[in-house]
């Protein structure tokens, strides 16, 4: 590392600094860099459209349409356009970067796409645009467990309407009031405040007749653990690991009369003996999820415990058994709760344009570069050292890295309070630099080591009263700040554990 005419010697804290650079790095822009990724990223497919029934799905990256590359979202639209400028059927070639679909359609394939991201970044839904509810129980204190509960069932019912991009999760105020808070890209208020005022119905049918409901009326209870409840059998086909789960519910007296009545008329399954001719299809407001087999055994049996069973598949075994377990947990949650469990009140409801968030990230860039230069041109006029300037820019420079590098691993969405925390943890940190450096130019007769001492117990201190501070905004308006708290707190640990160190290090260097 060089600082104007001396070449500096890498001490390990410097060095901690230059790995957490790197991974940071790494976890921002993967291997290989995304920007240098070519195609475009589907984003959704219709789950009635002839692509999706080939296979295709969100999260694939298309690389050629009929032989021709995809570099751009602009070559995406022109190629579509040119393919289908009437309605007769063509054939369409979709090339991804792992395998490759023939549809045959007449109109525009229902795909949606977008450019590939260039980091791996988060964004939250102030920068990415959306409509955002804080949700409460009408008329009632929700319990924790109801509140995880609730959470379950509406990520159920939002994933069965086809929405992904979207978070749900539990928060609370510091009064102890229990929210849900529900956060939809793309959405506006009307479309949310639709899908939270609907409660749901789960039905499981036999043919055209209903069996049983769920929640408490038509199931008395629903195994989640011991013997009755888990994976059971892990097997692979060619390259695809697949892993079978079961679980046992138990229905009440006039749900098993039903049962047995509506069996009792069913036939053996002549292809497959061991079943009956017709399956147990489980619906979610009037959307089939699943379709379980009946055993020979359960014809006309009034049985008030029946066992359903699924599977889970993944490219690995550990992944077939977490989508497995996943599935399960989907299956348990909507057997308990069927529809939502009471009546749902909007706190709060916000809209977020995308131009916003966009032009507010613009600003805090051209912002924190300006700051970052007049901070140095202080220093510098303060100092006389070209040096001074040139480390304490260079350190905060890695810190936003690094800050950014972390939120990446860690996969926390960056929301504009996130943003302001970073800036918050980054301005904590020219603060401390900047007690590094006027202590290292007190005229005293102390040594360079025991003033640098000294500023860095100032700046523990400092970082412990900060953490104490922060921790309250975790639960400050039930939730809304925690990105503010998480980010400063990342962002003021990031500078006192790898940054301060490294900079003490070059300051010592500069005044030697």
């Amino acid at each position: 590392m060089v600082f104007g005419e001396k070449t500096m010697k890498l001490s390990f804290k410097i060095w901690v600094l230059i790995i957490f650079l790197l991974f940071s790095l790494i976890s921002l822009f993967g291997l290989p860099p995304l920007f240098l990724e070519k195609g475009v990223l589907i984003t959704s497919v219709d789950d009635n459209s002839s692509a999706f029934g080939q296979g295709l799905r969100a999260g694939e990256i298309i690389i050629q349409i009929d032989g021709k590359q995809i570099n751009s979202l602009e070559d995406y639209s022109k190629i579509i356009k040119d393919k289908f400028p009437s309605q007769t059927e063509k054939k369409l070639i979709i090339t991804t970067k792992t395998q490759e679909y023939i549809l045959f359609e007449k109109n525009f394939p229902k795909i949606t796409v977008s450019e590939i991201p260039k980091t791996r970044l988060k964004a939250g839904l102030d920068i990415s645009g959306g409509s955002r509810a804080l949700i409460k129980a009408k008329d009632k204190q929700m319990a924790s467990e109801e509140l995880s509960d609730l959470v379950e069932i509406t990520r159920t019912r939002f994933n069965e309407f086809g929405l992904s991009d979207m978070n749900v999760v539990p928060v609370a105020d510091l009064s102890g009031n229990r929210f849900m808070l529900i956060e939809i890209a793309g959405a506006t208020p009307k479309d949310l405040e639709k899908l939270i005022s609907e409660q749901g119905v789960f039905e499981a049918r036999i043919g055209n007749q209903t069996v049983f409901n769920g929640g408490e009326g038509d199931i008395a209870s629903v195994s989640r653990s011991g013997q009755t409840s888990g994976i059971y059998s892990c097997g692979q086909q060619n390259s695809i690991h697949i892993c079978s789960f079961r679980f046992g519910i138990f229905l009440t007296e006039s749900a098993a009369k039903r049962h047995a009545q509506i069996t009792s008329l069913l036939e053996v399954n002549q292809s497959n003996p061991e079943y009956l001719n017709k399956k147990l299809d489980l619906y979610l407001d009037g959307k089939k999820v699943n379709s379980l087999f009946i055993g020979k055994d359960l014809k006309g049996s009034a049985t008030t415990q029946i066992s359903i069973s699924g599977s889970g598949s993944g490219t690995t075994r550990q992944e077939a058994i977490q989508n497995a377990q996943a599935e399960m947990k989907q299956l348990q949650t909507i057997l308990i709760t069927g529809s939502l469990p009471f009546e749902l009140e909007i706190v709060k409801l916000d809209t977020i344009s995308p131009n916003l968030g966009r032009d507010f990230i613009r600003s805090i860039l051209f912002a924190g570069i300006a700051a970052l230069l007049a901070v140095g041109l202080v220093v510098f006029l303060r100092y006389r050292k070209i040096a001074s300037p040139l480390a304490l820019i260079l350190t905060s420079i890695c810190e936003v890295t690094i800050i950014l590098g972390i939120a990446s691993f860690i996969g926390w969405n960056l929301d504009l309070p996130s943003i302001a925390g970073i800036i918050a943890g980054v301005g904590t940190g020219i603060d401390s630099q900047l007690i590094v450096l006027d202590e290292a130019n007190q005229k005293e007769a102390l040594s360079l080591k025991e003033k640098l001492k000294r500023a860095f117990k100032i700046i523990l201190g400092a970082y412990f009263t900060a953490v104490v501070a922060l921790l309250p905004l975790m639960w400050a308006g039930a939730g809304l700040l925690k990105g503010f708290a998480i980010t400063t707190i990342i962002g003021i640990s990031v500078g006192v554990l790898i940054t301060r160190p490294a900079f003490t290090d070059m300051v010592k260097f500069i005044e030697n």
